[in-house]
């Protein structure tokens, strides 16, 4: 996520030049829409399950479904972009979505929504909020993410340990990564480590921690960084402890491992939303899921969502309107529910056994039940900027080569002036 900023200012200089067009009404077809998400290679088969459904009962439709991964996938759309043929519809990370909406990309959904009376009766609300403008929706979210505590069963019942709970606090999880941190073959080294997850982006871990100690992280204006004050101050001390105790690897360590080390059994918990699933189920690990710890103002988590959003300048918005609508009824929802990789955007469909009876052998209710306590992982302009100088400005400290509050008052100044550059 950190290599978007230059295509980002380079597609905001070369959209005006995106041309217009007729925008045909679906039923009067034949034409051909194209859709571009991020995604794993597996993605692909489910999507197209969706076209091919989608096509079926639209036959004046078709619909082009191109997959890439994380990084493919924004340089390619910025290519689009650039060169006036943006795709139809495309995916959209939420904190990313002000960056697109601001340079005028995106269509602006609101007639449409208004066209169909009760379209969004069923969403979470908590997923539309990201999206809402006051002018309307130029966007709307596909599923959803909380995020959660996964424990590796085995690791647990070897320590002789009870699992976590829902009662557990954040002075739990520090004593339970220091019983699971271990040496086990005795070389000097750890092997085992009570904790991995990411504190670079804050999505998995650090704005839980700072929402549970009263904190916040960026002002309603979207002026101010608050990520220093307050009760977010004792969030950053507690991530400090957890590398200086050993039972987290420092990025610099867990970059010389690779991947997820908790897939890879050299961790015992790791605080990640629904996506990593189908990667833990194949690794047939024996794990279980628990609602992030409680600090001091209780339990908190974040929600954070994909979703579509139509290029302003295709020229087919009635077809790539009628392709989400599919997507977004329970129909579409229940398909991409087979995924396993996220959760139902769809209250009757996510409180159903589509999602419910998922693989995994564990209560995926953990995850919907955790939306009484998540906060919306915060979306403004200039997110991905911010974000990189929050997340490169305090590895130093995590790999213990500086001092933790004077770096953390320089990275607070450095991310105002992005939010300065971004108004």
């Amino acid at each position: 996520m950190k290599k978007l900023l230059f295509v980002l200012v380079i597609a905001s200089l070369l959209l005006t030049a995106c041309g217009g067009g007729a925008k045909p009404a679906a039923g009067n077809g034949p034409v051909t829409i194209t859709f571009m998400m991020w995604g794993a290679p597996e993605e692909q088969t489910v999507w197209q399950a969706v076209v091919d459904d989608f096509q079926a009962a639209n036959p004046n439709i078709k619909v082009n479904v191109e997959v890439s991964d994380w990084d493919s996938y924004w340089t390619k759309l910025n290519t689009l972009f650039a060169g006036g043929t943006p795709p139809d519809v495309f995916a959209m990370d939420a904190p990313l979505y002000l960056d697109w909406q601001s340079r005028g990309a995106l269509l602006n959904l609101q007639p449409y929504i208004d066209a169909n009376p009760g379209f969004l009766d069923g969403f979470y609300p908590q997923t539309l909020t990201a999206y809402k403008l006051d002018d309307g929706y130029y966007g709307l979210p596909r599923d959803f993410n909380t995020i959660t505590l996964f424990y590796n069963k085995d690791m647990f019942d070897a320590a002789g340990m009870p699992y976590p709970t829902g009662d557990w606090t954040y002075d739990d999880l520090m004593a339970a990564a220091i019983q699971l941190t271990k040496d086990t073959d005795n070389d000097g080294k750890t092997n085992q480590y009570g904790l991995w997850t990411d504190t670079w982006d804050m999505e998995l871990f650090w704005s839980e921690l700072i929402w549970a100690n009263g904190g916040e992280i960026i002002s309603p204006d979207h002026t101010q960084t608050l990520i220093a004050e307050g009760g977010a101050r004792d969030a950053w001390a507690y991530i400090d402890t957890l590398y200086k105790e050993g039972v987290m690897p420092t990025p610099a360590t867990a970059g010389e491992y690779g991947g997820d080390l908790f897939q890879s059994g050299q961790a015992a918990m790791t605080t990640i939303g629904h996506w990593a699933v189908p990667g833990y189920v194949a690794s047939n690990i024996n794990f279980g899921v628990a609602p992030m710890p409680k600090g001091p103002q209780g339990a908190a988590t974040s929600v954070n969502s994909a979703g579509f959003v139509v290029s302003k300048d295709s020229k087919n918005h009635d077809a790539a309107f009628a392709f989400i609508k599919f997507a977004l009824s329970e129909a579409g929802q229940k398909r991409l529910a087979e995924l396993g990789f996220s959760i139902p955007v769809l209250k009757s469909v996510a409180e159903s056994d589509a999602y419910l009876k998922q693989a995994g052998g564990f209560d995926q209710k953990v995850f919907l039940d955790s939306l009484a306590f998540a906060h919306m992982k915060p979306v403004f302009k200039g997110y991905e900027e911010w974000a990189g100088v929050v997340g490169d400005g305090l590895i130093p400290v995590w790999d213990g080569e500086a001092e933790l509050n004077a770096t953390l008052d320089e990275v607070v100044k450095s991310a105002d002036e992005v939010l300065a550059n971004n108004k």
